[in-house]
């Protein structure tokens, strides 16, 4: 997600049912997908769709995959910066049953829907090299354990902070819990360089921000907010927990209260006015907290470390991401299948990470030294990943994460308490199941 300009954003409620996602996955004629199985062998022409391509860098690769396969030619379909009005494209496209998509940018939220209505192909996994991915990335393509989708680029936040405050403070330690980053703001403020400190900030918009943070919250507490089979815990103790740790940021003026109109931008300068001892967002900040044209007051003064945890559990952020599937309706799907491969290679993945910091799927880019003289917070982020997970994979998803965001909001803002808002978005998500 989450890179302003391209945020994978959704907004929009899915259409069907879980009932037609299960049927869908037990067809047994057709390996899961409940249509006819799909032709890997055809080849020629093909199409693939997604977002603006704003640094030029994937139509390098499609004229290179096109200069290769002469009889096999690339045409990008680039769709509007909001993802909502790509999702909605692309349901027109698969409504029509229109075989003008081949390969399908989607967001990682995504898979669940477009699987259960039979608008991509279940992907044979054999023809990827999906061992060399990042395993919690593959997860993100998965319904019903069956592979739908290939990760191309993912993302998990991180936990910016000030080291020169926290070396005022009297420590070199970045903070592991939510617990030591509070004491770690009491200290700060009791400092002349830090009294002025407004503390921590991330998402707390009314948004899908606010779904990435209570998702991540749970998680940094020890449980997702629903099952491996896809049921909801939402009202689960860790669950109740996480999202317990941020309130009490703001009963107790940690996190300030305007951070309730935080969205990725807002909190990002915010930390970048300086006025932020810590941030939770995504890596595209790195690059511009670093700036060294005066529009940063923090450059060469923070560094990253993995989002705190709550209790003794370690720290986990909700994953964004990019993966391409294949449209049930199009030709060519042989074609599709090595395009797809091509574009997940580790060659592939290390040129998009140099030209863009965005977040690679393959595993070696991170440890590449080429890379990692670049961009040294890698590792860090590679981490953050591995320790992720994915926003609900449900089939209404927009149902579920306005149901999400309402209970969430409700008890940062204030006028729900904990235990009483997620008990009743516990039913909320049941209701949306039956």
């Amino acid at each position: 997600m989450f890179k302003p300009t391209r945020r994978s954003v959704l907004a929009a409620s899915a259409a069907g049912a879980a009932a037609a996602g299960l049927a869908a996955c037990s067809d047994g004629s057709s390996g899961g997908s409940g249509a006819a199985k799909a032709d890997f062998e055809e080849r020629g022409p093909i199409s693939v769709v997604r977002g603006k391509d704003n640094t030029g860098k994937f139509q390098e690769f499609i004229k290179q995959w096109n200069d290769e396969h002469p009889d096999e030619k690339v045409t990008l379909i680039e769709l509007p910066e909001s993802a909502d009005e790509q999702r909605s494209q692309l349901i027109n496209n698969a409504q029509a049953k229109s075989d003008a998509y081949t390969v399908l940018g989607l967001d990682v939220v995504w898979t669940a829907e477009f699987a259960a209505q039979q608008w991509v192909v279940e992907l044979p996994e054999d023809r990827f090299e999906l061992d060399k991915l990042l395993p919690s990335t593959v997860e993100t393509g998965k319904y019903f354990d069956k592979l739908y989708a290939v990760p191309y680029t993912t993302n998990a936040e991180l936990l910016y902070y000030r080291k020169d405050l926290i070396e005022a403070a009297g420590s070199n330690e970045p903070p592991k819990s939510f617990e030591e980053m509070y004491q770690l703001i009491e200290a700060i403020r009791g400092t002349e360089e830090g009294k002025d400190t407004l503390g921590f900030g991330s998402q707390y918009s009314k948004y899908e921000g606010l779904t990435v943070q209570l998702t991540g919250l749970a998680k940094s507490a020890g449980k997702d907010l629903f099952d491996k089979e896809g049921k909801p815990q939402a009202n689960s103790s860790e669950a109740k927990a996480g999202l317990k740790a941020a309130k009490d940021g703001f009963d107790n003026k940690y996190i300030p209260e305007e951070a309730l109109t935080y969205k990725e931008e807002e909190s990002r300068q915010a930390f970048q006015d300086g006025r932020l001892a810590f941030l939770q967002n995504w890596p595209y900040v790195w690059n511009m907290a670093n700036a060294e044209d005066g529009s940063s007051k923090v450059n060469g003064k923070f560094d990253v470390c993995p989002v705190p945890g709550v209790g003794n559990s370690e720290g986990a952020t909700a994953l964004g991401g990019l993966n391409y599937g294949i449209s049930a309706f199009a030709k060519n799907k042989g074609t599709a299948i090595d395009f797809i491969a091509f574009l997940a290679s580790e060659e592939q993945q290390k040129a998009q990470a140099l030209a863009t910091g965005e977040a690679p799927a393959h595993s070696a880019v991170y440890d590449d030294p080429e890379v990692l003289e670049m961009y040294p917070y890698y590792k860090t982020l590679k981490a953050a990943v591995d320790a992720g997970t994915s926003r609900p994979q449900v089939v209404k998803y927009g149902d579920v994460t306005q149901a999400i965001q309402e209970a969430a909001y409700n008890v940062l803002s204030g006028s729900k308490e904990v235990d009483e808002s997620l008990d009743a978005l516990q039913k909320t998500l049941e209701e949306l199941q039956a």
